[in-house]
């Protein structure tokens, strides 16, 4: 199994690393460089160089991710699907070759952010691995369901809307739910709805009252971890509840993944000629 993963992924990597899609991705991290970390000014915060080169990794994996599993939805690979034991294999290959590939221009952009860049202790050094790999792979398993690859009808609908439902819900203040609840409340007493106004009502003085926003505090679990990294970061230490942040992005992509692979397996194979 592992050495046809392997063969796979060494496929899929020189395949895109070879191409105009490679060479584009190259010329977009030669350009965040001399942009975010131009060598003629120095660039001493530690902070600025892991989080940026981080946010790179995370992004630049989402499009290399969407452009490998294109290639892998190509009907050329049919020989492939059907030698393989399973489709959990193909789909592990598509992305592990992805992160090594992100792996590698972001490593080279590493390498060139030290000219006249921060100075690296081996604190920092050690903090890289996980605050870099976490939401790279959180966000590669994202763009294999936003893929044709992965998805069966309308499985990436639900999924992102699912998280635009998340995100819509962190942005809710107490006062604008006061507002809406109070208008509910109006509605349901011009409906003669007594007991429902009264009850709408009540919460929503008790959501005037409050100071914390708890609604939005409940919606934005699902995305503390990256604000954790981000707080650790920026402060120079990791508390003990934010070294937990990486832990929990990697369960959010495995139970994505194990998602991904299990819509894989059981649809319709329909690759494009």
């Amino acid at each position: 199994m592992i050495q046809r993963i392997s063969v796979l992924t060494r496929y899929f990597i020189q395949s895109l690393l070879f191409s105009l899609t490679g060479l584009f991705y190259l010329l977009l991290m030669l350009a965040f460089w001399f942009v975010l970390f131009n060598p003629q000014q120095q660039t001493p915060d530690v902070a600025y160089y892991q989080l940026l080169i981080g946010a790179f990794g995370a992004g630049l994996v989402f499009l290399v991710t969407l452009s490998m599993a294109a290639r892998a939805n190509d009907a050329q690979h049919y020989p492939f699907v059907v030698r393989l034991k399973s489709r959990v294999e193909f789909v592990t290959a598509v992305l592990l070759s992805s992160i090594l590939v992100t792996l590698f221009y972001q490593l080279l952009l590493a390498i060139l952010a030290l000219l006249n860049g921060p100075s690296l202790t081996l604190g920092h050094l050690l903090e890289i691995p996980p605050i870099w790999l976490a939401p790279m792979m959180m966000t590669a398993v994202l763009a294999l369901h936003a893929s044709d690859f992965i998805t069966i009808g309308w499985s990436r609908i639900y999924v992102f809307g699912i998280l635009a439902i998340l995100l819509f819900g962190q942005g809710l203040q107490n006062d604008s739910l006061a507002r809406f609840a109070t208008g509910l409340s109006r509605y349901a007493i011009n409906q003669g709805w007594v007991q429902i106004s009264t009850n709408l009502d009540n919460y929503a003085n008790t959501l005037a009252q409050t100071n914390e926003n708890i609604i939005s505090r409940l919606f934005g679990f699902v995305f503390w971890p990256f604000e954790a990294l981000a707080d650790g970061i920026t402060n120079g230490y990791f508390t003990a509840n934010q070294a937990l942040a990486p832990a929990i992005l990697l369960l959010y992509a495995i139970v994505l993944f194990l998602l991904a692979v299990d819509l894989f397996a059981n649809k319709d194979l329909e690759f494009t000629e």
